[in-house]
């Protein structure tokens, strides 16, 4: 290894005079004696060059083309080195006698007419430098830059080392510019590289000539999170892993070639990607040995070939595995399609050569379509993002492909930028922002508003993001404030700002609203709202619930919202629904995931019917106690909320659909404590009659007595031989079961497993402000990091 560098000169840092001049200021100031230098064409000379080829094959006037980009070759060397380019004017007049006996040929020669752009500018170049005082000379790399192979040109590293290190021993202290893009075979006949294949025989001949370092020289400062061109607060990644710099450029960065890389792997050499407009800046380093953790770069191609087939599925793997040894990595393979993408440079290259192989493999009727562009995201931790950016294609995208560092996906061409830009704002730009919407400012509302008031600003220093209240939603009215509100005085504004709405009429302007996430915390009892979930993750929200109306309804609601769920990539939450705070559905998903079996499921589900019971004896009417409970505050303020069982009803069935159970809640037997001919009654008269309750119970509590157990009330589902019985009512149990030593007011359930055969017991407050509003917060913050993780 040589402590020569090369430094490398697209074609936007070569697009006029001014720009040579500076490319030569930065060679004389930036290296040494011997540094190598290889060049681009021109500006857009490359373009113009395939524009003649294409012309003359269809039979066009070419000689018009020709005529200007000759008269731009020439302003260019005028501007450039004054009267001392007399030399180079005349060999360009040389050339287009030359190119124009070409194009008039049956056969054209189109390698050899697209060399001609790089020849020109390190001519130029050169010149330059020898107008300046340098030792330079032009060097064109078909003299030592040895290519072989048909679909992707491999340099022969024997025969191309040796042909170069006699060049350079034979000029030890000038600097050869040398033109990238092109060698030749071992016929001498122009093998091109392909195109920006100019940063690929860069690193190729650094490696060749053992430079230290190698100096991609473009028009940006280096790599960025995203394409500067299309985010203005794209960020410069001052240092890049070689493995994600290899994705990049496999996944078309037109920053980097897909080959650029591939001669770093296997050297130490250094790359780095500067800007001659702004060469004392910042730049990205590529490290071959790794670097601390990047940022994620957002990449994307704005048309790409979709090639699909006919045929079996196992063929596509086949077919890539050919690519690969060709030395083309698609961009995304999508087995179920029978089908991959390839960028439209590699399929054009291919021609008829990819569907002959695939005809090879069994498949048939090929197509290629190219109505779709890819986004892309290269990160060192893709597994961690990889749902977070799959909950950003609409329906029309094609399903993430993972790569080993990078998630890929194709839309249709017109969605390529507004997808890219939703990629960035969310997953690779600053803190992501989470909108939160409170619907239910009632007594639960208010303790969850309290804790989110204390934990707000811990939780986005842990999270690193911003979360922000946004919405409040009452019965009737709501308040919208997009900057936020403030939890510890939210009453003020709610009074002074708050406005009328009916049903969903708040959805649109917080959909509207212009943040990352969105997330529903629904802490009411209402049935039009939480049947009305689809809706709302349709719009893009996510879901808390302690509402227990969506996870209690109809079974073809319920598959329907889960379907939504899957489809928009949305997260639904309701362990405040069943037990509040308690790890039910958290135990539920631990014994299914250790592959435990759960039979049954029963227990005590009301903390109000907890505590009746276990003060109920012959001694006192339970009227009484209904009426104590009442006055306390621990039944609903109609207590018949509490006595019919409904609940506990609707918990049962919540609990059964959770063991992936389908059932109805019609079909969980129930057992009111409330007379028929009291159900109905307003409650002042209800109430009047209460008393009503004490014949019918206190015979029940004498058989359970007499039976030697005592009476409560519980809820119970069987899973068995196919059968399923569930069932919500009075039962007599023995005085040490769990249900009869449970304290007043607990909650409690008791799973039966093929590993817990005797019962595993959950208890503890399945009620209240405080726990309720916890589990609202701890289910919050889960959703939250999944989705910035």
């Amino acid at each position: 290894m040589t402590q020569r560098q090369l430094h490398k000169f697209g074609g936007s840092s070569l697009a006029n005079a001014e720009c040579y001049h500076r490319v030569a200021h930065i060679i004389q100031t930036q290296g040494t004696l011997g540094d190598l230098v290889v060049v681009s064409a021109a500006g857009r000379t490359t373009n113009a060059l395939l524009a003649l080829v294409t012309q003359a094959q269809q039979g066009e006037d070419w000689q018009t083309s020709l005529a200007s980009l000759l008269e731009f070759q020439q302003q260019l060397i005028d501007s450039t080195l004054g009267l001392q380019g007399t030399e180079l004017l005349a060999q360009l007049s040389v050339d287009a006698v030359q190119i124009d006996g070409m194009l008039s040929e049956a056969q054209i020669a189109c390698a050899d007419i697209q060399a001609y752009g790089e020849l020109w500018s390190a001519r130029l170049l050169a010149a330059l430098l020898q107008q300046q005082g340098a030792t330079a000379l032009p060097v064109d790399s078909r003299r030592f830059l040895r290519l072989e192979g048909e679909v992707q040109p491999q340099a022969d590293w024997s025969v191309s080392s040796e042909q170069l290190h006699q060049i350079l021993a034979a000029h030890p202290e000038s600097r050869l510019v040398i033109t990238g893009y092109f060698g030749a075979d071992v016929e001498g006949n122009t093998r091109l590289l392909g195109r920006n294949g100019s940063d690929y025989s860069a690193t190729l001949i650094g490696a060749l000539a053992e430079v230290s370092e190698v100096n991609i020289w473009t028009d940006v400062a280096g790599i960025y999170n995203a394409d500067p061109n299309l985010l203005a607060d794209a960020r410069l990644q001052t240092k890049l892993s070689l493995a994600e710099a290899d994705q990049l450029a496999k996944l078309g960065s037109p920053v980097l070639h897909s080959r650029t890389l591939q001669p770093l792997s296997q050297l130490s050499m250094a790359l780095n990607v500067r800007s001659s407009y702004t060469p004392n800046s910042e730049y990205t380093q590529i490290l071959a040995s790794g670097c601390e953790q990047t940022e994620p770069v957002v990449t994307s191609l704005r048309q790409v070939a979709l090639h699909s087939w006919s045929g079996e599925h196992s063929a596509i793997a086949h077919l890539e595995a050919w690519l690969v040894q060709q030395g083309i990595t698609p961009l995304a393979v999508y087995p179920q399609l029978v089908a991959l993408a390839l960028t439209c440079e590699q399929s054009r290259q291919l021609g008829e050569t990819l569907d002959q192989q695939a005809q090879q493999l069994g498949l048939t009727q090929g197509r290629c379509d190219e109505r779709y562009g890819l986004v892309g995201l290269v990160s060192q931790h893709a597994d961690r993002i990889q749902g977070a950016f799959s909950r950003l294609l609409s329906r029309s995208a094609l399903s993430c492909y993972r790569h080993p560092c990078a998630l890929v996906t194709l839309v249709p061409v017109a969605q390529v930028t507004a997808l890219v830009e939703s990629v960035h704002r969310r997953l690779a730009g600053p803190r992501k922002r989470i909108g939160v919407v409170l619907a239910g400012k009632g007594n639960i509302g208010e303790a969850w508003l309290e804790l989110f008031a204390k934990q707000q600003q811990a939780l986005n220093q842990e999270l690193e993001a911003e979360l922000r209240l946004v919405a409040i939603l009452g019965s009737r009215q709501y308040w919208l404030a997009p900057e936020g509100i403030d939890a510890r005085r939210w009453q003020t504004g709610f009074a002074q700002q708050a406005q009328d709405y009916q049903g969903l009429e708040w959805l649109a302007p917080v959909q509207a609203l212009d943040l990352d996430e969105l997330v529903l915390l629904d802490i009411t009892a209402s049935a039009s709202l939480g049947l009305n979930y689809p809706e709302v993750v349709a719009a893009g929200l996510h879901v808390v619930s302690a509402n227990k109306q969506a996870g209690s309804g109809p079974q073809h609601f319920f598959n329907e919202l889960q379907h939504q769920l899957e489809h928009c990539h949305r997260y639904w939450r309701y362990n405040a629904s069943v037990g509040a705070g308690l790890p039910v559905f958290y135990s539920i998903d631990d014994l299914g995931r250790s592959g435990d079996e759960i039979s049954s499921v029963s227990g005590v589900f009301s903390g109000t019917l907890s505590w009746l019971f276990a003060h109920y004896d012959q001694g006192q009417p339970f009227s009484e106690l209904v009426i104590n409970a009442k006055a306390e505050g621990l039944t609903e303020p109609d207590p018949r909320d509490d006595l019919s069982g409904r609940d506990m009803q609707r918990k049962l069935l919540i609990l059964a659909r959770e063991l992936g159970v389908s059932l109805e809640l019609d079909q969980i037997e129930l057992e009111s404590l409330v007379p028929e001919a009291l159900a109905q009654l307003p409650l002042d008269q209800f109430m009047a009659r209460i008393g009503e309750l004490d014949t019918p119970m206190a015979k029940a509590s004498a058989e359970a007595h007499a039976q030697g157990k005592v009476l409560r009330y519980a809820a119970s589902l069987r899973i068995g031989d196919g059968k399923i019985s569930a069932r919500v009512g009075l039962e007599n149990v023995e005085a040490t079961h769990p249900f009869a030593t449970l304290p007043a007011g607990d909650n409690q359930f008791l799973f039966v497993s093929e590993h817990y055969p005797n019962g595993l017991v959950i208890q503890g407050p399945g009620a209240g402000r405080a726990v309720t509003a916890a589990a609202v917060q701890s289910d919050f913050v889960a959703i939250c990091r999944r989705l910035l993780h």
